[in-house]
């Protein structure tokens, strides 16, 4: 026997459809309720902290202006 031949939960068999709909929606309200309860520790596993200063990094100058993908040009009144 290998370990995947052990099934994790044991799930009922010859459900009718009805029957089939409403354990669904369970497992979803079930999934649902577990996200919101444990919403901070899903942020911290998904989105470690990067500790990491911006003020530490030699890539970054207070001085120099944001840069800017596209000119700004100033346009005069009644010209399109």
């Amino acid at each position: 026997m290998k370990p995947n031949d052990m099934p994790l939960v044991c799930l009922p068999l010859g459900l009718c459809d009805a029957d089939v709909a409403t354990l669904l929606q369970f497992l979803y309200d079930l999934t649902e309720a577990l996200e919101r309860h444990y919403t901070a520790e899903l942020i911290r596993r998904n989105y470690p902290r990067q500790d990491k200063s911006t003020e530490d990094s030699p890539d970054t100058n207070p001085t120099d202006p944001p840069f800017r993908s596209t000119p700004v040009v100033a346009r005069k009144r009644g010209v399109p």
